[in-house]
């Protein structure tokens, strides 16, 4: 009988097809891995202090790439979490992927309990293992997308849903809601079998929206209902020159809008370098498809945070 090796969610039958793939299509890869080992990460502009945040109300820190740390009404929400210094493959105490740019806001010490991990789909930069496993607690319930859930020691939760599009879960008193993005799920090249969504949650007075990972769509609009979204969480960044995979600024300020939402906090830029457009750019675009609305866009550096009371 064959044995499947896997470490950190990847199998090692698959390893080194991912390496002549990576060394013959992605030679940038390599040379900013090259890079990446001569320079610092740098630390946090701000910190947020979920300490002093109430048990009434919605709250949202960045603390870099898609990690936002939510609380409403005193339920505790991680989306994609991601704490390590670097996302990609693990090798043993070693990673090969891309490293970080500034550090998370909080550490996974600094975090309160977290009710709540909600997972967008299965890339590196989204489903981050070693801090998956950092997180696990019996009283935290994970929420992921259609067919991810084998990647988590799922005993070591209080519970694991897995939702595909129109799929819905129950925690506590959340409604979370899974839909339709575009985008893809496959961790690796050959398991593009994995599922891939954006959220809606909703609990009581409020309401938000989590977009994941997405290019430009209509399908945005299917969520819109009566009531609208008091905050959007969504990626502005690694649009260059992935637009078929990844939403421009402007796409994404569009699609909040759609939706019928509030105030938008820009995620998925200022972490890692996954593309070529400049440092600054995505928000900057942000700000200027805001327009006569720019207090709309709430957060514009990792660390901040915003707070919304009924």
């Amino acid at each position: 009988m064959q044995r499947r090796i896997v470490i950190g969610g990847v199998s090692l039958a698959s390893l080194a097809g991912l390496g002549t793939w990576a060394y013959r299509t992605a030679p940038m890869f390599w040379e900013r891995f090259a890079e990446d080992l001569q320079r610092d990460v740098k630390p946090s502009p701000t910190h947020p202090d979920p300490k002093s945040w109430g048990d009434r109300g919605l709250y949202a820190a960045w603390l870099g790439h898609a990690t936002v740390l939510l609380k409403i009404d005193g339920v505790t929400i991680l989306t994609d979490p991601v704490f390590s210094t670097r996302v990609g493959l693990g090798i043993g105490p070693f990673t090969l992927g891309l490293k970080r740019l500034v550090a998370p806001a909080l550490s996974r010490h600094d975090l309160p309990r977290i009710d709540l991990v909600l997972l967008s789909h299965a890339h590196m930069d989204h489903f981050d293992i070693p801090s998956l496993r950092e997180l696990e607690h019996r009283g935290t319930t994970v929420v992921t997308a259609s067919r991810t859930a084998d990647l988590l020691r799922v005993p070591r939760y209080a519970r694991v849903h897995e939702i595909g599009w129109g799929g819905r879960a129950r925690v506590g008193p959340l409604e979370i809601r899974g839909f339709q993005v575009n985008h893809w799920g496959a961790r690796m090249r050959s398991d593009v079998y994995r599922g891939y969504n954006g959220y809606t949650i909703e609990s009581g007075r409020y309401r938000v929206l989590f977009g994941g990972d997405t290019a430009e769509t209509d399908l945005f609009r299917q969520v819109r209902t009566g009531k609208r979204y008091d905050l959007a969480l969504m990626p502005v960044g690694a649009y260059n020159p992935w637009i078929r995979y990844h939403c421009t600024p402007e796409q994404a300020w569009r699609m909040a809008g759609e939706a019928g939402s509030e105030f938008f906090l820009p995620i998925h830029h200022q972490t890692f370098q996954l593309s070529s457009e400049p440092y600054h750019e995505p928000i900057e675009r942000v700000l200027t498809a805001a327009g006569n609305s720019p207090d709309r866009v709430v957060v514009r550096r990792i660390g901040e945070y915003f707070r919304l009371s009924a």
